[in-house]
């Protein structure tokens, strides 16, 4: 990390500590997070992922006395009745423990991780897989708890990875995570979109914000029409920046409205007559189905999860 503090120390050390004893989550959508906790045999945590993965309340002698130890030196532990509970999660990906924040994300500042982060996980490795061509600089805008950026440093060591947010929760996770994973070949850099960072890019990620968030909290609202305005924004920024043969590859999500899918056509109208070859793929017609009972999309048939990969020309 190349700014740390002795919290920060701490809480790479925790992860550390339950990575030894073989600790593993994987992180399920908040509604399914709120249905698991509220039966009445989850009202307190009995193990290591009831702790950190399902951010239940947990008695202090639950935890062996060198974890409790390292919660409280990393500023994680937080007081709940006659209980205490981890301000934290660690989530499992792909080999990887990653610390985000706990559940109910209800701060401004969360730092989310999620099926969303799987979906995303997902589409980068099949992209790496599928491309032999050269990539050096690569760049995971709105990086959250850096889950992109990291995979992307693993999987291309010799390549300069950027990790780029405005939230500096974010980033202080993100360099934390990729600590935890080895990357040396990332840096965690304040930014808003591409506007910070110099130069071009064989490889920009995004995972950004989709949905109309009434409390506008950053990792959720996406702004716009219908959530979609974020992604534009990147969108339009990034393929600026592409280097030639340079690739974005977008995960993001789309309120469908009478069958038609809105987001889709305004991509078709912005590349319309520009020579970027493109692809773009529904992953999962139906997330977040929940949103369609109030608010923004009441007249929406369904919230999909897309990958739209754009690359720009050799010459």
């Amino acid at each position: 990390m190349t700014t740390e503090t002795a919290q920060d120390r701490a809480l790479l050390h925790l992860a550390e500590a339950l990575r030894e004893r073989g600790y593993h989550f994987i992180t399920p959508t908040p509604l399914t997070h709120e249905r698991v906790n509220s039966r009445v045999e989850n009202a307190l945590a009995k193990d290591l992922t009831g702790v950190f993965g399902w951010s239940r309340p947990f008695q202090h002698e639950l935890l062996p006395t060198a974890i409790f130890s390292l919660m409280d030196q990393a500023g994680v532990l937080a007081p709940s009745d006659t209980c205490w509970r981890s301000r934290v999660r660690f989530s499992s990906l792909d080999g990887q423990l990653f610390v985000h924040s706990a559940y109910p994300t209800e701060e401004p500042d969360a730092v989310f991780f999620g099926p969303d982060t799987y979906r995303f996980a997902n589409a980068i490795l099949a992209h790496l897989n599928n491309h032999k061509g050269h990539i050096g600089r690569v760049v995971d805008i709105g990086c959250g708890s850096g889950a992109g950026g990291v995979l992307a440093a693993l999987a291309r060591p010799q390549a300069e990875v950027l990790a780029v947010d405005i939230n500096p929760a974010a980033l202080r996770l993100t360099r934390i995570n990729a600590a935890l994973a080895g990357a040396d070949n990332l840096t965690a850099r304040h930014s808003d979109l591409l506007s910070d960072v110099g130069g071009e890019f064989d490889l920009i990620l995004a995972n950004p914000p989709y949905l109309v968030d009434p409390s506008e909290r950053a990792y959720r609202h996406g702004g716009g029409p219908l959530g979609a305005g974020l992604s534009l924004a990147i969108f339009d920024s990034a393929l600026e920046r592409l280097a030639p043969c340079g690739t974005l590859l977008l995960y993001t999500g789309v309120a469908m409205h009478g069958n038609q899918d809105p987001f889709l056509r305004e991509i078709s109208q912005r590349l319309e007559g520009r020579e970027f070859s493109w692809s773009y793929r529904e992953v999962d017609p139906d997330v977040f189905g929940e949103e369609l009972l109030d608010g923004a999309y009441t007249e929406c048939d369904r919230i999909a999860a897309v990958v739209l990969e754009v690359t720009r020309p050799a010459g």
